[in-house]
């Protein structure tokens, strides 16, 4: 087998290179006439929301996909009649002059995976309910009874690895966090383990019959669970010589800003470090605003090149050794744990990240602008109401405002200016690492110092008790310097809290969210920073606003509003998700906090949305199931009540709260 397998990069840890950008290079695997993995460029895909028996249809949104920048089309094929009707897709597809690579998804009907596999170019299965069992039940397996179940999925799953071989069609074998079947469960839990160790049992079948076609997945809808489960799955397989391709995705991502972002921390975090092959944004919209998405975050990396390396000055720690290439030093990448800092006022110790935004450029006149991050003035009371998602703290440079702040968003000043401040009361200083050096006049509660992650000494620093830092980059691949930085002051065990600034020019909204969310986003997955500052002049404030808040919901390290795990459709799909996504938002989203799965059918049912609080699943034509967690409270609820229904359960559970 050895020869068959181009020998991957790593010597251990999950990535080639923690300090600069270094492509994990994968095995190729041909999909019809366009190669993935390897050294081909990152590939796009999306998904059918159509009715699979519904020919055309299914024809005139692929056409839209690929015009839109779709490379593979995946359509689901949840029974034989589906599987059947690929083919006449494929064919008229083929007649209009498309040739894109077609896979079928599949989840519990093993025929249907065999008939397709003989039409299309590749197809995905989900080892947690492919062969193998899921109920929700808690069986306690022996040994014995744990490798009987497992030769009875061989045995069923052999057949389609046989028709693959004969036909050359690929295999995604794709792990779903909320889908892991009662035996894995039984032995790792909902673990991102257990995500890695039910592919690996398939991959390691598939290698028993010298079948190498393979790309692999690990998603979750949450997006720490998701990072660390592809973190582990290539560490694994790294130490049993094998490197498939990585399709990457955050499942049931969610629509609009939300979906974007909450993608856009999942997959950017992994395509930071050279992992993923395959993109697909799940978004619940139509299918052609997907793939957009995903080329935006695929783009970017045209542009960073293997010789990129890090700039670490001499000054930068004393005697700070370099990190050891895909071996992190002082944090571990396949378990969340925040960096343990020293609270300066509210800022780092336990309190949730802050928010801080740059309103120098502001008519500082005007109190109504401040309502774009979340202080609403009332003239009539004169008085501030705040929204769940204000900012904390305000930077105004050099300019200073003709009218009284909130009393709970602090302003920030550069030094100079604050020097000569006549009330500084809640008024706070930002320095220059020179000009804080260099004077005695500091703020006796709170001081902000910028900091460049490439050049720092921070051992004149650490003896003060009352500073802040703002962590800049200018580096190409910043994110990674970041990190060096963050791993620096660990091993020197410096808990001075950290802001991660990063500044934009240029871009637009939808790239500006993106961008920020990937290179910020991932290092609060890793546990670093204890503020977010994005820089973006000429953007809305109130975009910078909710794309902060945004990240840090995101990466789960503060919660300032209803998260919805909402699954993107396909042809699965039993009612209209997106009509039906925002008639639930706009009846529960100010349950600040709550997590409310909506999922089109079974299949992205209670185990897709495992982390929610409350479920509404399609269970037949105008029924819904309603779930508490993976409980279900009450089953085929006509539609038109459903609803209702649901918001009655969480009232139930005093966990209802009336709109403002």
């Amino acid at each position: 087998m050895e020869n068959l397998l181009v020998k991957p990069e790593l010597g251990g840890g999950y990535c080639n290179s923690l300090t600069q950008y270094s492509r994990f290079l994968t095995r190729e695997v041909n999909i019809g006439d366009i190669a993935l993995g390897g050294h081909n460029p990152i590939r796009i895909q999306s998904m059918t929301t159509t009715d699979t028996m519904n020919t055309l249809a299914t024809v005139e949104q692929t056409i839209r996909m690929v015009e839109s920048g779709s490379e593979y089309v995946r359509i689901t094929a949840p029974s034989i009649k589906e599987a059947e009707n690929l083919a006449n897709i494929k064919k008229e597809l083929r007649s209009q002059g498309y040739n894109v690579p077609l896979i079928a998804d599949i989840h519990f009907t093993p025929n249907a995976a065999e008939m397709a596999a003989r039409i299309v170019e590749k197809v995905r299965v989900n080892p947690g309910n492919y062969a193998d069992k899921k109920k929700f039940e808690n069986i306690e397996y022996t040994q014995d009874a744990y490798n009987a179940e497992l030769s009875r999925i061989y045995k069923k799953f052999i057949p389609l690895v046989k028709i693959c071989k004969e036909y050359g069609t690929a295999m995604r074998i794709g792990t779903n966090h909320g889908s892991l079947s009662d035996r894995i469960m039984s032995h790792y839990g909902d673990t991102p383990r257990g995500m890695v160790e039910s592919a690996m049992e398939f991959i390691r079948m598939c290698e028993d019959q010298n079948y190498f076609n393979l790309v692999i997945s690990m998603k979750a809808s949450n997006t720490q669970v998701m990072v660390q489960a592809y973190r582990l799955l290539v560490e694994t397989m790294v130490k049993e010589g094998m490197n498939y391709p990585l399709h990457l995705g955050v499942t049931e991502a969610g629509d609009g800003e939300d979906g974007r972002i909450k993608s856009a921390v999942g997959i950017g975090t992994l395509l930071e470090d050279g992992l993923g092959d395959t993109i697909r944004v799940s978004l619940t919209e139509d299918p052609e605003f997907e793939a957009p998405v995903a080329k935006a975050l695929a783009d970017r990396y045209l542009k960073r090149v293997e010789s990129e390396k890090l700039k670490v000055e001499s000054t930068y720690i004393a005697s700070h050794p370099e990190l050891v290439e895909g071996q992190p030093s002082t944090y571990n990448p396949y378990s969340y744990s925040r960096r343990v800092t020293a609270p300066v006022q509210h800022i780092g110790g336990h309190h949730h990240p802050v928010v801080m935004i740059d309103v120098s450029k502001e008519n500082l006149k005007d109190p109504y602008f401040l309502s774009s991050v979340g202080y609403n003035y009332s003239a009539g009371f004169d008085k501030y109401n705040l929204a769940d998602q204000a900012c904390d703290l305000a930077y105004l440079g050099d300019n200073l405002p003709s009218f009284s702040f909130p009393g709970n968003l602090k302003q920030v000043y550069n030094y100079n200016t604050w020097l000569n401040l006549r009330d500084k009361n809640n008024c706070h200083p930002l320095f220059s690492f020179e000009e804080f050096s260099k004077t005695n006049v500091k703020d006796e509660f709170l001081n902000f110092v910028k900091v460049d992650a490439n050049q720092f000494n921070i051992l004149t620093i650490q003896q003060f008790n009352n500073v802040v830092l703002i962590l800049e980059t200018s580096a190409n691949h910043g994110m990674a310097e970041q990190r060096a930085f963050f791993v620096a002051l660990q091993e020197k065990n410096v808990q001075i809290p950290v802001i991660i600034k990063r500044t934009y020019k240029d871009l637009d909204a939808d790239n500006l969210m993106l961008y920020s969310a990937t290179d910020i986003g991932a290092l609060f997955t890793d546990g670093f920073g204890d503020g977010i500052w994005i820089d973006a002049q000429g953007q809305n404030l109130a975009l910078i606003n909710s794309t902060s808040f945004g990240i840090l919901q995101a990466t789960r390290t503060r919660i300032s509003k209803t998260e919805y795990i909402s699954c993107p459709s396909c042809g699965r799909t039993l009612f209209d998700l997106q009509e039906t996504t925002q008639l639930i938002r706009s009846r529960t989203d100010h349950l600040k906090g709550l997590k409310i799965g909506i999922m089109g059918c079974i299949v992205n049912g209670p185990g897709e949305m495992a982390d929610a609080d409350y479920g509404y699943v399609g269970t037949g034509p105008d029924k819904i199931t309603l779930y508490r967690g993976q409980e279900v409270v009450k089953k085929n609820v006509n539609t038109a009540f459903a609803l209702d229904e649901l918001i009655d359960i969480i009232k139930g559970d005093g966990n209802w709260v009336e709109k403002a």
